[in-house]
């Protein structure tokens, strides 16, 4: 049967604080696999030091849970960042509902497969194959421009990112983190909050549409 595989390492792994790297990981994906427990058929696992997989129950919940995994380093203004795989594909064996282990399929191949060759590129996600066929190319394309807005935020900026993803008002915002209004609206435009929400937003509605 095909599932919705997701499929995830840190980039850069080897470069940094390892330690804190896999710590941050560990704390991401316990924060997903408890909050998204509905959704997930077989929990996040990390199966390597840094590298996880897990079966989602569609792929909508697949997308929402990447944003949340997202927008959950940038609020606690982690250091880590990670690349992704997305693939409904086929899982010959069953299901382990516990904990994502002893389970083969051409579509968990692919998606590994796929997951070394993102090293190669600066594209952090990457969806394989989706249940609707004809949407892939434009879901991946949407998640090009997605994550080149993440990825032109700095560490420094990920409180005020947080703020703004949060609450849109940026007065709001100004009031909260202590910032002269003007200032903050400049801050929302630069850091294209806007077209960041409504980048996700395509993506979760082409794939209800098509």
């Amino acid at each position: 049967m095909r599932y919705p595989i997701l499929m995830a390492d840190i980039v850069d792994s080897r470069k940094a604080n390892q330690t804190l790297l896999i710590n941050e990981f560990k704390n991401v994906v316990d924060f997903i696999n408890n909050k998204w427990k509905a959704s997930i058929i077989s929990p996040l696992t990390i199966t390597l030091g840094d590298e996880f997989q897990g079966i989602i129950k569609d792929m909508e919940s697949c997308y929402k849970l990447v944003f949340d995994m997202e927008e959950f380093i940038v609020e606690n203004s982690l250091s880590i960042k990670l690349r992704y795989v997305m693939n409904y594909g086929i899982i010959e064996t069953p299901i382990n509902r516990n904990i994502a282990y002893e389970m083969l399929g051409n579509g968990l191949t692919q998606a590994r497969e796929y997951l070394n060759k993102l090293k190669s590129s600066s594209n952090r996600f990457i969806v394989l194959s989706d249940n609707k066929g004809k949407t892939t190319a434009v879901i991946n394309d949407l998640f090009l421009l997605y994550g080149s807005y993440i990825d032109s935020w700095k560490l420094s900026e990920y409180q005020l990112v947080s703020e703004f993803l949060k609450d849109k008002d940026y007065k709001v915002v100004a009031n909260n983190l202590g910032m002269n209004k003007s200032s903050t609206w400049r801050r929302y435009k630069s850091l294209h909050i806007k077209e960041y929400n409504t980048t996700k937003n395509l993506i979760l509605t082409l794939n209800k549409m098509l």
